[in-house]
């Protein structure tokens, strides 16, 4: 049976940036859903000139826009069989989707996160202090749940129906590190698929800021600490 597949794109002011990843999504992919997370310049106009569905959330966070999306797709009469999260700066390569949904459609693993490894990023991809992040928080991960997650990476997979076992509820930083957990949790199947990642266009909101650095970093250790102590 063909699996359907929708693919959500949290974006804030990345009109230079949206049209190029949703023209290199595979074909495979049912519907590309973009949400504008309230954006001063012209991203909702590029997403929906280059096929995206486009959504509109006001309230800024990286979970409000992902919330907006599940809200949407919750919503349809057919619902996908896997959901993945990109995002909109370019800095993945979308064509790289086939590769990360391969095993929950060949392998039945439940949840897949593309893995912005060493070797396959380019130089000054990730900022130091997101190097730092990642590596604190999956090894705290690895300490306290035996997890064998080696990055918090946004470009990931997983089966709807899981999904919406997790009850996601982070509506800012703490988003992809609260799934991880969850699916510790829970004792969902995983696996990382190791992933290219490049520069991205514009400046990053979260990484790109010491303020949001901080906020990012705090948000992702208070939800690593509430789990381990739960």
């Amino acid at each position: 049976m063909k699996s359907l597949i929708k693919v959500i794109i949290p974006a804030f002011n990345e009109e230079k940036s949206i049209a190029n990843v949703i023209n290199d999504i595979p074909k495979i992919v049912d519907e590309v859903i973009v949400i504008d997370n309230n954006s001063t310049d012209e991203t909702a106009k590029n997403a929906k000139n280059a096929g995206a569905t486009v959504l509109r959330e006001v309230k800024k966070g990286y979970g409000f826009a992902c919330l907006k999306g599940l809200d949407y797709i919750a919503n349809q009469t057919i619902k996908p069989t896997i959901v993945v999260f990109l995002d909109g700066d370019y800095s993945d390569y979308p064509e790289q989707l086939t590769t990360i949904v391969q095993p929950i459609i060949e392998e039945n693993i439940d949840f897949v996160i593309g893995a912005r490894v060493k070797e396959l990023r380019e130089p000054g991809a990730m900022t130091p202090q997101q190097i730092f992040g990642n590596w604190l928080a999956t090894n705290l991960m690895k300490v306290f749940f035996g997890a064998k997650f080696t990055d918090l990476g946004p470009f990931r997979a997983i089966k709807y129906e899981k999904l919406i076992a997790l009850k996601m509820t982070d509506t800012t930083y703490g988003w992809t590190v609260e799934m991880q957990l969850k699916v510790l949790k829970q004792q969902m199947s995983y696996l990382e698929i190791p992933v290219k990642y490049r520069n991205r266009i514009g400046t990053s909101k979260v990484s790109g800021t010491v303020k949001g650095s901080i906020f990012a970093g705090v948000k992702i250790l208070s939800w690593i600490f509430k789990y381990s102590f739960k």
